[in-house]
């Protein structure tokens, strides 16, 4: 395939992957901020979590709470669980991997907390972990997956949140998790901020 009609099909699949979670994913997103928000506005914490381009998006939407989204704002509570190099390390030696993020959700979450769960397939062991960790804690969680939802989809409690887009290529699932990322900010300002400019 030549190359620009190879970049233009890349385009016109993430719009169509867009489009299709469009159709789904508006309540679970709505519903996913009122959780967060509701925490937030009790004092409490949104921690996130995910692996490769998934951590990467953990750290996005923590950085985007800590210092801001669109408007100027306080700053919220956010910590990315997949960034303390010693921490993940240690953990990983001295356990094993997949207790990076279960250890520090027991050791950080408190009731009322929100952990941002987030696998393209629904299936990393570590995030799972998490998840279990979480609801020990009382800490409600918002899961942003892909495909079938994978293994954690039925890991999940009725007071928890499923945002799971509805495509099948990795690369799809991360360009509209990013997009789901910037609708939970958006809305967070919105119902906190929102006499604010």
């Amino acid at each position: 395939m030549e190359l620009n009609a190879r970049v233009t099909q890349l385009f016109n699949d993430s719009i169509a992957a867009k489009q299709a979670a469009l159709r789904i994913l508006v309540p679970p997103i709505v519903s996913g901020a009122s959780l967060m928000v509701e925490a937030l506005n009790g004092n409490r914490k949104i921690m996130s979590c995910g692996n490769g381009g998934s951590a990467a998006d953990a750290q996005h939407f923590a950085a985007e709470l800590l210092n801001r989204f669109e408007r100027e704002r306080p700053g919220l509570a956010g910590i990315a669980l997949t960034t303390d190099t010693s921490t993940l390390t240690s953990i990983a030696n001295d356990y094993e991997y997949n207790e990076v993020f279960a250890k520090q959700v027991r050791a950080l979450g408190q009731a009322g907390d929100v952990l941002l769960a987030i696998s393209t397939s629904g299936n990393s062991p570590n995030v799972m972990r998490a998840l279990d960790a979480a609801h020990e804690k009382g800490v409600r969680v918002v899961a942003l997956t892909g495909r079938d939802g994978g293994k954690m989809a039925p890991l999940l409690k009725s007071t928890d949140v499923e945002i799971r887009v509805p495509a099948r290529i990795t690369a799809r699932i991360q360009e509209v998790h990013l997009l789901c990322l910037h609708c939970l900010c958006d809305l967070i300002d919105e119902q906190l901020f929102s006499g604010m400019h």
